[in-house]
């Protein structure tokens, strides 16, 4: 071998290689700016939380025996906060006032470490279960028991005996344990040195206080927090590089084999190519994360056998693979749209490894201490997923949160096929020509022509997001204020503005037309009965908690105190009418009007339930969004929806704030609508949508407009 040769051609290629600025971006600038930006956010961010977790002061839960020295010196410290008997059950209460317990054995290992199968084990101690309870539900972070006799043993010269029960998965709570072990310790060493000047020595003399801290994490929630720290990205990355290639071969790599230009002549449309492309890209990434689930419960089940410390059920790592759909759709849709934006497939490489990096890089934050899946974080895109897959394996995920995020990142992924699918849909983009990416990100308008089902689906995705971290930035302000500035601004605002711009037909889009007085007659009774309908079947499928019930109560009362009546039609009645039906039964139904009567009205109620973002209002607005988008359907009027909508709501806020009503309907006893109110209510119901449309009218045929789909 000549090395003068191999030197010359190294020369060339690499000369080549690095004369491209991509090149020279992606592989030299883009790593000197992340990992400065990713390890420098990541260090910021730990220290802001422990910074954030100094200031604070701990809550301890105080069980036991009120011993009056130990509460006295706890309380001088100004990092922690007792809560006598905060969370203590009766049974308990009633226990320790008894003297009935007494304090584990200084050789006792706590039950959570000897269970490795069960989060409760049948044979831990009541008082270890409560503990847990307390701690799990975030109400105090550590609970400090004083056992019988201590205060007896504090003035004897004896020796007492407290437990600290906290969580080492909980930053906080682990926090907690420091404070009050090191207090509990500084205690005891003032105390001996009290005793060591005082005669009378008995047993337990030197000792003063024994502090016995219990992790009540059991083994499979402390498993969890180890496989949660780096595994959620190692799923997600493995998962995304299976569709990285794929793009390449399917985008750019078609056009260096010259068979995109084949593929456009073809007979068959756009949106077919991108579907069709997708659906492998997809393919192939649900594979990756397949076998990467797979061979992670193999690889743990393994482990665990072997060391017998583990403890995770193969159900907690396949209920990983769900989570994993939507965000292997975001980035198997992403990835297509950008790789069809390269030349070849050397730039479509340099592409999606940038697109890669950017993508990753935000997932940095999961691995900081004290960051945990939350409203506000449901909805940070990447991210969420990896936080919900971390709260899967702690054992920590609630129904609620999963739902916000699984709802979020469904909404990234929509957005992510409507961009592949409008950079399919431009031509000269597939060709590989110069400056048509500009035309990607802007709606071409086409003057009186409705709003296209891609473009319904956008504005909603894009409204969703926007109202909920705006109504997260207006948390502070009054609740009315809050209300108000999310429907008009979040909601009426961009729909109206869209409508401007875009030049839609707004009598046609919206269904501006006044209704027949018996179509009125129709809303009246529809509005008087259908959510007693709707409520009366739904609520006996998934009923709704306590919680949601008194924050829907707070809601609909616009706050504490019950605010005036009228204030409470126009904030909780007359607003969402207006713009909600603006949205839903206006532009979205309006969108989707040319696929026909009941597919226009499914998606428009399905979207509309969804925007409610609980899982527990699902099935009462999806019902609820049928009828208001029949009623605009049948009656061509979106006045008979906006006034459902307002009588609905209002009716139902009336009553709340009705005392004297509410009592003479025994409401406050009623936790599901009785059967003979849900049938008269539906009765009411069907006579409602039976005079909905007027005498000689028919229903709209829902065909296809003449106008070209946009995408």
């Amino acid at each position: 071998m000549r090395l003068s040769i191999v030197f010359t051609i190294f020369r060339k290629e690499i000369t080549e290689a690095l004369r491209d600025r991509i090149t020279l971006f992606v592989v030299i600038v883009l790593p000197m700016l992340v990992y400065p930006l990713m390890i420098t956010g990541v260090g910021k961010l730990q220290r802001s939380h422990e910074a954030t977790e100094d200031k604070r002061a701990s809550i301890i839960a105080v069980w036991g025996e009120a011993s009056p020295l130990v509460l006295e010196w706890l309380r001088r410290s100004n990092t922690l906060t007792l809560e006598i008997e905060k969370g203590l059950p009766d049974p308990l209460r009633q226990d320790f006032a008894a003297k009935r317990l007494t304090a584990p054995r200084v050789d006792e290992s706590i039950t959570a470490n000897r269970d490795s199968q069960n989060t409760l084990g049948t044979n831990e101690s009541p008082v270890l279960q409560a503990a847990r309870e307390v701690v799990a539900s975030r109400d105090a972070d550590a609970v400090l028991v004083l056992w019988p006799g201590l205060s007896e043993a504090m003035t004897q010269h004896g020796l007492g005996s407290v437990s600290i029960y906290h969580d080492s998965v909980r930053p906080s709570s682990q926090k907690a344990q420091d404070r009050l072990s090191e207090s509990l310790d500084l205690f005891r060493r003032d105390l001996v040195q009290q005793r060591e000047r005082e005669r009378g020595l008995v047993k337990g003399f030197s000792s003063a206080l024994k502090v016995r801290s219990e992790n009540i994490a059991p083994p499979k929630r402390r498993t969890g927090q180890v496989l949660g720290f780096g595994l959620p990205f190692v799923l997600i990355m493995l998962s995304a590089t299976g569709a990285l290639y794929a793009s390449i071969d399917l985008t750019a790599g078609e056009k260096d084999r010259t068979t995109m230009q084949t593929l456009l002549c073809a007979p068959v449309r756009p949106l077919e190519i991108v579907a069709g492309k997708f659906f492998a890209v997809w393919g192939i990434s649900l594979i990756a994360s397949i076998a990467n689930t797979a061979s992670l419960g193999f690889t743990i089940g393994r482990v665990a056998a072997e060391l017998g410390g583990l403890s995770v059920s193969p159900w907690t790592v396949m209920m990983v693979l769900p989570c994993l759909l939507p965000i292997t759709c975001t980035i198997s849709a992403l990835f297509l749209a950008v790789a069809v934006l390269a030349r070849d497939a050397k730039d479509a490489g340099n592409f999606l490894s940038a697109t890669l990096v950017v993508l990753m890089m935000p997932m940095g934050i999961t691995l900081a201490p004290g960051v945990e899946l939350t409203a506000a974080t449901a909805f940070v895109p990447m991210v969420n997923v990896a936080l919900l897959v971390k709260t899967i394996f702690i054992g920590e995920a609630q129904l609620e949160l999963a739902f916000l995020t699984l709802l979020a990142a469904a909404l990234y992924a929509m957005l992510a096929l409507l961009f592949a699918a409008r950079a399919f849909s431009q031509e000269q983009v597939l060709l590989g020509g110069k400056g048509a990416a500009r035309a990607l990100f802007l709606p071409a308008r086409v003057d009186s022509a409705p709003p296209s089902p891609g473009l319904a689906l956008g504005v909603f995705a894009l409204i969703l997001v926007a109202a909920f971290y705006g109504s997260l930035g207006l948390r502070n302000l009054d609740l009315v204020w809050t209300i108000l500035i999310t429907q008009y601004g979040f909601f009426l605002l961009p729909v109206v503005a869209l409508t401007a711009w875009m030049k839609f037909p707004v009598r046609e889009t919206f269904s501006l037309r006044l209704p027949h007085w018996r179509s009125v007659l129709g809303c009246v009774l529809l509005g008087a009965s259908s959510a007693v309908a709707v409520a009366g079947v739904t609520m006996r499928l998934l009923p709704a908690p306590e919680s949601l019930v008194e924050g829907m109560q707070k809601l609909l009362l616009l706050g504490e105190t019950p605010a005036p009546l009228w204030m409470v039609w126009l904030v909780i009645a007359v607003t969402p009418a207006l713009c909600e039906e603006t949205v839903f039964r206006g532009l979205i139904l309006g969108g989707f009007r040319r696929l026909g009567a009941w597919k226009a009205i499914a998606i428009s109620a399905l979207l509309f339930s969804v925007a409610h973002s609980s899982i527990y209002r699902l099935l009462p607005t999806f019902g609820l969004g049928l009828i208001f988008g029949y009623a605009v359907w049948c009656t061509r009027s979106l006045y008979c929806s906006i006034f459902i909508h307002m009588l609905n709501n209002g009716l139902i806020a009336t009553l709340v704030h009705s005392e004297t009503v509410a009592g003479r309907l025994n409401l406050q006893q009623i936790t599901v609508v009785p059967w003979s109110w849900t049938i008269l209510a539906a009765f009411v119901v069907a006579m409602g949508l039976w005079l909905l449309r007027p005498p000689g009218q028919r229903t709209q045929s829902g065909s296809v407009p003449s106008v070209a789909s946009r995408t």
